[in-house]
């Protein structure tokens, strides 16, 4: 009788064993797996492997919130398929995931990350809007390049790159580019550069098939070029009455196009 409770025992740490060994491994692998989805999700450390020219931030509050959005666009890729993706920085993440139901039964992925430049868009471009395969994508980019002390030219290089990108894709998905939206120059955004970089973009538009662009300037601006307070009280993100006139201006596009 002792004989087989001592084999008894003998097996009993056997097996606790064995499972204590396969839930390390268990979570061990899946340390490694966020080990791999933080790291894949990382700024890289200089603008060598990254496309496009200009400013990319760097800053220890771009670093995690870029790595948190990435990382949640990345578990909605299946989910956001063929979606109205919506590419742009803090005013587009702004707006909320679901966008406070201003566009309805339309399925649309926002894929704004605040803080965020246009070479910084490019270099995230693939895995955040082309893996979703949208139906269209609207974007909205370049005021920060603008704080950045980018120029309007170097800016627009990037939209094209962008753009290039986007119709290697998929030829006949419908762009829809909006005008960088007014700020202030205590922003270290003056209206004059806001206008030679819109001047820019319509060029851009106009130049190519399939890209529609929609006026996110003239609605917005005072008689000085400036944000109003009562549409963006910091003088660079809209309130909810801007986030309806941004909605307002995008309405006859979507339409005509469908979506």
């Amino acid at each position: 009788m002792n004989q087989r409770r001592s084999s008894c025992l003998r097996l009993l740490c056997v097996c606790v064993g064995l499972e204590a060994g396969l839930l390390c491994f268990g979570s061990s692998a899946m340390a490694q797996d966020a080990a791999t989805v933080e790291r894949q999700f990382l700024i890289p450390e200089s603008n060598d492997s990254m496309a496009g020219e200009g400013p990319v931030r760097r800053y220890d509050w771009m670093k995690n919130l870029w790595q948190k959005r990435r990382s949640t666009f990345a578990s909605r890729v299946q989910q956001d398929q063929n979606a109205i993706v919506f590419l742009g920085d803090s005013i587009t993440q702004g707006w909320g995931d679901d966008f406070r139901g201003a566009f309805g039964d339309r399925k649309v992925a926002n894929r704004g990350i605040s803080g965020d430049t246009t070479r910084g868009m490019l270099y995230r471009l693939k895995e955040d809007v082309l893996d979703v395969n949208p139906q269209a994508v609207v974007m909205l980019m370049g005021t920060n390049d603008l704080e950045e002390h980018a120029t309007p030219k170097t800016i627009a290089g990037n939209v094209r790159l962008i753009l290039k990108e986007l119709h290697t894709h998929d030829s006949e998905m419908p762009i829809v580019i909006c005008l960088v939206m007014p700020s202030s120059e205590t922003k270290s955004r003056p209206a004059g550069k806001i206008k030679r970089l819109n001047k820019l973009l319509t060029e851009i538009a106009n130049e190519n098939d399939g890209v529609h662009l929609v006026d996110t300037w003239t609605p917005f601006a005072n008689e000085n070029g400036d944000a109003k307070k009562e549409e963006f009280p910091d003088l660079l993100h809209p309130n909810d009455a801007g986030y309806q006139k941004w909605k307002v201006a995008l309405e006859p596009t979507l339409n005509e196009l469908n979506l």
